[in-house]
C-alpha cells in the first residue's frame, strides 16, 4: 500500500474536487479517482469529502493506492498469440474457448492469469492491463495496456471510438447489401443473461459489410462504432441475420433445402458463434502513432466457409 501527498494550488480554486486531483495526477483516470474518493481513499486535511465539492486552494490531498483487485489472480503459464508488444502494449490474438479474465465460475485459466505469467509487471495494472474483452466463444484481436497511462489513454480511445474494431462474421440469410444498425442494447427482460435492442439501452451503432454471398448464408465484415456487450451478436440477430453457432441469439441450427450432409455435418459441429475479430486499429498511447493489425481467420471459419461454397457449387 502506497501513500501519495499533494496540494492543490491557489489557480485550481472553485474546480471540482475530483477534477482538480485528475489533473495533478494524470496517471490515473478521472473515473479511478472518483471511484476511491467514494471509498474513503482520498482525504483532504485528513477528512472525508465528496468528487463534487469545490476546491478552496492550499488544501494537503492524502491519496492512498490500493493494490489492485487481480493482485488475487494468479500467474498461470498459457500460451498466448502476441502479435505485437513494446514497452507499453501488448497485442494479443485470442482463441477461441479463452476466457478474457477471472470471474464467477472461471477464476483460472483465462487470458488475464496467461498475462500475469508473460508479464508480472502487470500486477500493479486494474484488470492486468485489459482495457476491453471479447466473449469466450469469439477470436481474434485485444490490445492490452502494460501501464497506467497507456490503460488510461486507450481507455478513453475506446469511449471516444478512436479505436477501430473490425470483425469477420458468417451469418445464416443472404444479404444483399451491407448498412448500418443503429438501436440501443441493454439487458434483456426477459432473460437476465442475455442483451437485447431495447428503447431503455445505451446506443449502440454497427456498420456491416457483404464480404461473401452463398446461397443461403453470408460471410460479414462487422465495424464497431461502439462497444455494447454482445453487440454484433444482437444487432445482426435483429435485423434477421443471425450468427451461426450462436444458440443464444440465432435459435436452433436452421438447414437449407436440400441440404447435403456435408452442410448439415458443418453446421451441427459448429460449436461457437462465427465471429473472428479480424482486424484492429489504434492510435499508440505514447507515441501518438496509428497502428493497425490483422489476425487471419481461424481454421474453423475458413472450413465453414470451404463448405458453404462448395455447396453453392453444387
Amino acid at each position: 500500500m502506497e501513500k501519495l501527498k499533494i496540494i492543490i494550488p491557489e489557480r485550481m480554486t472553485g474546480e471540482r474536487i475530483d477534477a482538480a486531483i485528475a489533473r495533478m495526477l494524470p496517471e490515473y483516470s478521472r473515473s479511478k479517482i472518483t471511484t476511491w474518493i467514494k471509498a474513503g481513499d482520498v482525504l483532504i486535511n485528513r477528512r472525508k469529502f465528496k468528487p463534487k465539492d469545490r476546491a478552496k486552494g492550499d488544501e494537503i490531498v492524502e491519496v492512498t493506492l490500493k493494490q489492485n483487485e487481480n493482485i488475487r489472480w494468479i500467474a498461470e503459464d498459457i500460451p498466448l498469440e502476441v502479435v505485437f508488444e513494446d514497452d507499453d502494449i501488448i497485442i494479443i490474438n485470442k482463441p477461441v474457448g479463452l476466457v478474457t479474465h477471472p470471474g464467477a465460475g472461471n477464476w483460472k485459466g483465462t487470458l488475464a492469469n496467461g498475462l500475469l505469467a508473460y508479464d508480472s509487471e502487470l500486477f500493479k495494472l486494474d484488470r492486468a492491463g485489459i482495457v476491453h474483452r471479447l466473449d469466450k466463444n469469439t477470436s481474434g484481436l485485444m490490445v492490452v495496456a502494460r501501464s497506467e497511462k497507456a490503460q488510461k489513454n486507450l481507455v478513453e480511445q475506446l469511449q471516444t471510438h478512436t479505436v477501430s474494431r473490425e470483425y469477420s462474421a458468417i451469418v445464416y440469410g443472404h444479404m444483399i447489401s451491407g448498412g448500418s444498425v443503429d438501436k440501443p442494447i441493454g439487458r434483456d427482460s426477459r432473460d437476465r443473461i442475455k442483451q437485447a435492442v431495447t428503447e431503455s439501452g445505451k446506443h449502440a451503432l454497427t456498420h456491416y459489410r457483404v464480404i461473401d454471398r452463398f446461397a443461403h448464408h453470408t460471410h460479414v465484415k462487422a465495424i464497431l462504432e461502439t462497444g455494447r456487450t454482445h453487440q454484433i451478436r444482437v444487432h445482426l440477430s435483429h435485423i434477421g441475420y443471425s450468427l451461426i453457432g450462436d444458440p443464444m441469439y440465432g435459435g436452433k441450427i436452421r438447414f437449407p433445402k436440400k441440404a447435403d450432409e456435408a452442410l448439415k455435418d458443418a453446421l451441427k459441429d459448429f460449436k461457437r458463434q462465427a465471429l473472428h475479430a479480424k482486424k484492429l486499429t489504434i492510435v499508440h498511447p505514447i507515441s501518438g502513432e496509428t497502428m493497425s493489425w490483422k489476425a487471419p481467420l481461424p481454421d474453423d471459419m475458413l472450413a465453414l466457409l470451404d463448405v458453404l461454397s462448395e455447396f453453392d457449387a453444387e
